[in-house]
């Protein structure tokens, strides 16, 4: 089972940036602990501050894997573009973000992401994309044995 998270602008600044919102733990560090704990998935891990690079990735992901978490950062604010390529692929994906977004400024409190993703989790700090990958991992199990394939 592979599970993709790919993380969008400014998230490469995880553990440096506004620690008090976004805590003071890389995210290479935390990933690296993921997949320990994970091992039954396997993992992939990709970051881009542009938004095409994002679009890449889920274009050609999002035919491969069995699921992906997406933080789109505040692209998930302003990105048609990327919730139309959540829309165009098949690989069901969970929108996380590590603040609470609707308890932060007025314009974080829309998601164009939101209504194509299976669904959202914030405010949980890193832990929101452990729960998402456990969450996909289980969708993705349940599929495959009503189907007959595992």
């Amino acid at each position: 089972m592979k599970i993709l998270i790919i993380n969008g602008p400014n998230l490469n600044l995880l553990g440096r940036r506004e620690p008090e919102i976004y805590g003071a733990r890389p995210f290479d560090d935390f990933f690296r602990e993921l997949q320990a704990q994970l091992h039954h998935v396997s993992l992939e891990y990709f970051q881009s501050n542009h938004e095409g690079a994002l679009l890449d990735k889920l274009h050609e992901a999002g035919f491969e894997a069995d699921g992906i978490v997406l933080n789109a950062g505040a692209l998930t604010h302003t990105s048609i573009a990327l919730a139309d390529a959540v829309a165009a692929i098949p690989a069901p994906v969970v929108e996380v973000h590590i603040s609470n977004v609707h308890n932060r400024e007025p314009f974080r409190h829309h998601s164009y992401l939101a209504a194509t993703c299976e669904g959202s989790i914030v405010g949980l700090g890193l832990e929101g994309y452990r729960l998402a990958v456990e969450w996909l991992s289980r969708r993705v199990h349940i599929s495959r044995k009503l189907e007959g394939n595992e």
